[in-house]
């Protein structure tokens, strides 16, 4: 099916999409991808990485459309694969560090590594940016459900039923997970500011 004009609506979007339609897909991008870099964005505080992470999830949605049954809002199911690539991303960059100073620890690599994460959330104030780097690094340890809700709720402002739609979860499960979220990132910045008192 070859449409010449804008898409109506979502289920016609998924229609020409399923069917390969290009100019769909140009308008699905046009229509999602600054919601999806800012998603990104609060995972991954570089406009560079979010970027990547942007274009990756958009080339899944593309190849992974024909599956999409319509159980929850496209917009929904988007949100799921830019939250999926962003924490496939940490991971990915966590494991590559942990390689390096393996490397490191027995002689395979020279060079000086670099363990502190590039901060560059466009967001961010300069006076603000060493605060604002200390609580992302808190939110990344987070379990990994704990920091979706968190991420989606309090930095992307989406309500706790659609984090929840996003996350398939209940409407009580969100509202345990970001009160334990907020407990343990009390935690650990209460341990940041205390060990930054004693320096």
């Amino acid at each position: 099916m070859q449409i010449q004009t804008a898409v109506i609506n979502d289920q016609q979007l998924i229609s020409a999409l399923q069917q390969g339609c290009q100019i769909a897909f140009k308008q699905l991008v046009d229509a999602y991808q600054e919601r999806v870099i800012n998603t990104c964005l609060g995972f991954v505080p570089n406009m560079q990485d979010a970027e990547d992470i942007c274009q990756e999830a958009f080339i899944e949605i593309y190849r992974s459309i024909y599956k999409f049954r319509g159980d929850a809002k496209l917009s929904t199911w988007i949100y799921r694969v830019a939250v999926t690539k962003s924490l496939d991303h940490l991971k990915a960059k966590k494991r590559k560090k942990r390689i390096s100073f393996l490397q490191s620890l027995v002689g395979e690599d020279n060079k000086p590594i670099d363990v502190k994460d590039e901060f560059n959330h466009p967001g961010v104030t300069l006076e603000n940016k060493e605060r604002t780097k200390v609580l992302f690094a808190a939110i990344n340890q987070l379990p990994d459900n704990q920091r979706v809700a968190y991420t989606l709720n309090k930095i992307e402002g989406m309500p706790y039923k659609e984090v929840g739609a996003v996350l398939n979860l209940t409407l009580s499960s969100i509202e345990s997970l970001l009160f334990r979220a907020k407990k343990n990132l009390q935690k650990s910045l209460r341990a940041y500011y205390e060990r930054e008192m004693l320096n």
